[in-house]
């Protein structure tokens, strides 16, 4: 039990302990006090063996053993009380009485024990002054000094409370004062470990939103050149083939492959220039690294994000997009049902997206195959339906190379904006791809 001085101050530690004492300084403070108590007693022992007509050294002995039980404060602070209480009518160790009711309210001890001990303290001594004062005045041989009835309990209450009351008074506002300094230092690891995980929660949400960004940024390069290059490979490969019975018809396709390249251009520059601009998402990793916090980069990107899809592409150019395929030489029917609903910017960029992806597909897959791309406003909703029939075995196979990341794109695209995605085979052999948005996410 440390019952004086903080007994985790860096400044005082050592690398060895001393029996129940933390520091050296401790253990000379202890034994320092311990010689001076016993040293008082020694010579109040004298006193008291005369007074109780014992013999000297027996009084000596008596009052140096008392006055050594000081060193054993820290350890047992209840004990060196009793002993200063139990020699208290000696008229002894008035030293060990005030450090060990001092040592007493400042250490961890119940309060209502500091309480009956003072108590105690408080009521010996006020005895034995009352006594002592009374004898003094009986004894006074001074016939001008004639003290009030009240001379005597005064004297003797204020000398007792003059004992008492001052150290277990500071006793208890040293005692109060460590333990807010250990609840400040606890409060302050707590703090510090707190930090510490939030600082790793953030790297791993900036980690988490790095890998987003990439992702979405590699969903929209794939999008974007995916189509377009593979209709230019397919009107690439029918300028081949017709390159020398219809040099007109090699003419157009000619033409059109150069379209197709300049509007693959255009959509990549655009999305270059949105990703060099800075503003936001450029700035994402910067503000992160300097401690802005990760919702504003969040909204940052929100910001881009929608203001991407205000540019991209809409609903209304599902026919021009159906146009394009049906010039590469594929068989497309286009069908709109409902009434069209107002949707958000990114919900059309979307469903173009998953027809976009899904045309690709038939062109890489389905060589010849009938396709059906049919569109529909239901309310609240706006569904898309890509479904194209078996490939035709007489129709040259493009050769375009597939990643596999369509369908999952798709499924992200869709998912994210808490629509509904399917896809698989069908009975006749071709291949479905549909999809569900709502016209207004929520939060959107």
């Amino acid at each position: 039990m440390t019952v004086t001085g903080a007994d985790q101050d860096a400044t005082g530690m050592t690398a060895r302990c001393y029996w129940w004492w933390d520091r050296r300084r401790s253990v000379v403070l202890d034994v320092g006090l311990a010689l001076v108590s016993a040293f008082e007693c020694a010579l109040e022992g004298v006193r008291f063996a005369g007074d109780a007509g014992l013999p000297v050294p027996l009084g000596v002995v008596f009052g140096l053993v008392a006055g050594s039980v000081l060193v054993l404060r820290r350890r047992w602070p209840i004990a060196v009380v009793l002993v200063s209480i139990a020699v208290t009518p000696a008229e002894m160790a008035f030293l060990m009485g005030i450090v060990s009711l001092y040592t007493l309210a400042a250490s961890e001890v119940p309060r209502r024990i500091i309480t009956v001990l003072a108590g105690m303290s408080l009521a010996g001594t006020l005895i034995v002054t009352f006594v002592r004062t009374q004898q003094d005045v009986a004894n006074a041989t001074d016939g001008d000094f004639r003290p009030s009835p009240w001379y005597v309990p005064l004297v003797s209450l204020f000398l007792s409370l003059g004992l008492t009351g001052p150290p277990v008074l500071y006793g208890l506002y040293i005692g109060a004062r460590r333990r807010l300094m250990e609840s400040l230092r606890e409060r302050a690891d707590s703090l510090e470990r707190e930090l510490s995980l939030l600082a790793d929660r953030a790297e791993e949400r900036a980690e988490w939103a790095r890998t987003e960004e990439r992702t979405r940024i590699a969903r929209e390069m794939h999008d974007v050149v995916a189509h377009r290059v593979s209709l230019m490979v397919v009107h690439a490969a029918a300028l081949q083939a017709v390159a020398l019975k219809d040099p007109a018809k090699a003419v157009r396709n000619a033409a059109l492959v150069g379209d197709m390249g300049r509007q693959a251009l255009t959509e990549l520059r655009e999305m270059l220039g949105v990703l060099r601009s800075g503003d936001a998402r450029g700035s994402g990793a910067r503000a992160v690294a300097s401690g802005v916090p990760l919702a504003a980069v969040g909204a940052a990107a929100a910001a881009v994000a929608a203001a991407e899809a205000e540019d991209g592409p809409c609903l209304a150019d599902l026919e021009a997009l159906v146009g394009q395929s049906r010039q590469a030489g594929m068989v497309v029917e286009f069908s709109v049902e409902g009434d069209p609903v107002d949707c958000g910017a990114l919900v059309e960029q979307t469903a173009y997206r998953v027809v976009q992806e899904a045309l690709t597909n038939v062109h890489k897959h389905a060589a010849g195959a009938k396709t059906w791309v049919r569109l529909a406003h239901r309310g609240s909703e706006v569904a898309m339906q890509v479904e194209n029939g078996p490939s035709d075995a007489g129709t040259a196979d493009a050769g375009l190379p597939s990643g596999g990341n369509g369908l999952v794109g798709m499924r992200e695209r869709v998912t994210a904006l808490g629509g509904v995605f399917v896809s698989g085979p069908t009975d006749a052999g071709g291949f479905r791809v549909s999809a569900v948005l709502p016209a207004r996410p929520r939060g959107k």
